[in-house]
C-alpha cells in the first residue's frame, strides 16, 4: 500500500500549492517541485530493488549485459524525462515541458537501434 502514501504525498503538495497559488503564486511551483522531489527520492529506494532483481535475472539467463544496461538506460530516460516535463508543465513551462518529452522519445530510439540491428541479424541469421 506504498502507492497510497505516494498519492497522498502528492494529493497534499497539490493542495498546499492551491492554496499558496492564491496567496504566494511564486511559491507553488517552489512546493509542486519539492513534492515531485519527495516522490522521486521514495521511488529511488524502489529502483534499489529493481536494480539487484534485474542482476539476479542475469545470473540465471545469459543475457548480454549491453541489452540489459540500455535497457535500464531508457527505463531511468523516461521517469527523468516525464518528471521534468511535469514540472515545467506545472511551472507553466509547456512548450518547454514539450521539448523535453520530444527529446526524451528521440534519445530513446537512438538507444534501441543497436538493439533493433542485433535483432535484424539474428533474424539474418536464422533465414540465411
Amino acid at each position: 500500500m506504498e502507492i497510497v502514501k505516494v498519492a497522498a504525498l502528492g494529493i497534499t503538495g497539490m493542495l498546499l500549492g492551491l492554496l499558496l497559488k492564491e496567496t504566494k503564486p511564486e511559491y507553488s511551483v517552489y512546493l509542486s517541485l519539492a513534492a515531485g522531489i519527495l516522490v522521486f527520492c521514495y521511488m529511488a529506494g524502489k529502483l534499489e530493488y529493481l536494480f539487484s532483481s534485474v542482476l539476479k535475472i542475469q545470473e540465471y539467463l545469459p543475457l548480454d549485459t549491453k541489452y540489459l544496461t540500455t535497457l535500464l538506460k531508457m527505463i531511468g530516460i523516461t521517469y527523468v524525462g516525464q518528471f521534468s516535463a511535469g514540472i515545467c508543465k506545472d511551472a507553466g513551462y509547456g512548450a518547454v515541458a514539450s521539448q523535453i518529452e520530444v527529446f526524451a522519445k528521440l534519445y530513446i530510439m537512438v538507444l534501441s537501434i543497436p538493439v533493433l540491428l542485433a535483432l535484424m541479424e539474428a533474424i539474418h541469421g536464422f533465414l540465411t
